[in-house]
């Protein structure tokens, strides 16, 4: 079971409350004031990790709870701290605030539905909005507090005085926070796979990294994103997102559209596969304006995104005609042409997808020296996280 959208609900540990006690010892029949303060409750932390793929184990425990801190004790002992509860996220994940759900009222009269000829559709999460946007763990071991541990309260030592010799007053410890979330799932690769079903998308994935996605003759063999590591020359390497199959209306969420494509929102670059040898009885061309009209309208940012078109099953005998067709039509776009499934054309896409790399790497470099150029002048700009 895959799962990139999970709403949960996080509770911080209390902290713990002040003690009011008094030394008494032999000979010391009336000692001061001794009582220790409270610890801190945990907090609860989401931090992204490399070893998870996805939010299935949130899914099945939706609700987190810290532990609260320990009470004060007497001789000034101060109440243990609760440890932080830290929870695995995969890496691309956005946290959105949630509302808090209505309770349900169970002396609320039923309420009588209208019979339709309709199916009932599944109940599913709402769209998050962006201004509820509260975080982006899209780095590595990058962390975020979604609730705060409460603060410990103070013990009677704390309020002793000239005036007052045996105070017996303490403090409560604050309570945590606690709200609703929901996570959303991002798959972060430097290029995309963006197709219709059966195009040869996995098959191409397959060809071109270490990644082993399930490949069948059917549509929809692809349910969930898929991220291959593809190895280039002089030791480098880069990612490519498989992303499941696209058809017309998926900018309408038609055939789960919302749910693959806001994964290729992570992508730097997009590649367009195409069935080149029309095995699905369509044509090349017209899926090509389909798949960017989808992209166009679902989010103009992706139609303004770099791309190519990867000329796939050019093994059949209606690929070579068509593929003539296409270069016409769309003269200065990069055309690749293979065949996934014999391995033909592969290290001219490696090579494509290395020159892409480097030119990205190149104008990250030249980013960086210009903002350094511009603080050094007394200007701050801040840019992939970091303040120049």
């Amino acid at each position: 079971m895959f799962v990139d959208r999970v709403r949960i609900h996080a509770k911080a540990g209390d902290g713990g409350d002040g003690s009011a006690s008094f030394r008494r010892e032999k000979f010391i029949p009336k000692g001061g004031p001794d009582g220790g303060d409270g610890g801190d409750g945990g907090d609860v932390i989401l931090r992204a990790d490399t070893h998870t793929d996805q939010l299935a184990n949130l899914f099945f425990e939706p609700i987190l709870k810290a532990k609260p801190g320990g009470r004060g004790s007497f001789r000034q002992r101060h109440g243990k701290s609760a440890p932080d509860l830290v929870i695995p996220v995969p890496i691309g994940t956005l946290i959105y605030r949630f509302p808090e759900p209505e309770p349900l009222d169970p002396f609320a009269e039923p309420t009588e539905e209208e019979p339709s000829e309709q199916p009932r559709k599944k109940g599913k999460l709402p769209d998050p909005k962006a201004e509820d946007l509260v975080a982006d763990l899209d780095e590595l071991g990058k962390e975020f507090i979604i609730c705060h541990g409460g603060k410990g309260g103070l013990g009677n030592i704390h309020f002793k005085s000239s005036r007052n010799r045996a105070p017996r007053r303490f403090t409560e410890g604050t309570p945590g926070e606690e709200g609703w979330f929901l996570l959303e799932m991002r798959s972060i690769a430097f290029a995309g796979l963006v197709g219709y079903p059966n195009a040869g998308k996995s098959t191409l994935l397959r060809a071109i990294s270490r990644a082993h996605p399930k490949v069948g003759s059917y549509a929809f063999t692809t349910r969930h994103p898929q991220v291959g590591v593809v190895d280039l020359e002089d030791y480098k390497k880069t990612t490519v997102a498989d992303i499941p199959g696209l058809i017309e209306g998926a900018h309408e969420n038609r055939g789960l559209g919302h749910q693959f494509l806001r994964h290729v929102m992570r992508c730097a670059y997009l590649l367009m596969v195409l069935d080149m040898g029309g095995t699905e009885a369509r044509d090349p061309l017209d899926d090509l304006k389909a798949l960017r009209k989808e992209l166009e309208l679902y989010n103009p940012e992706l139609a303004a995104r770099p791309w190519c078109i990867v000329a796939n099953k050019m093994d059949m005998p209606e690929a070579a005609a068509n593929l003539k067709r296409c270069k016409r039509k769309h003269k200065g776009i990069t055309i690749v042409p293979v065949c996934a499934e014999l391995g033909e054309g592969i290290p001219e896409l490696k090579a494509f997808l290395q020159e892409k790399v480097e030119e990205q790497e190149a104008e990250t470099v030249a980013a960086k020296k210009a903002l350094t150029t511009q603080s050094g002048n007394g200007e701050t700009t801040t840019v992939d996280g970091f303040t120049y």
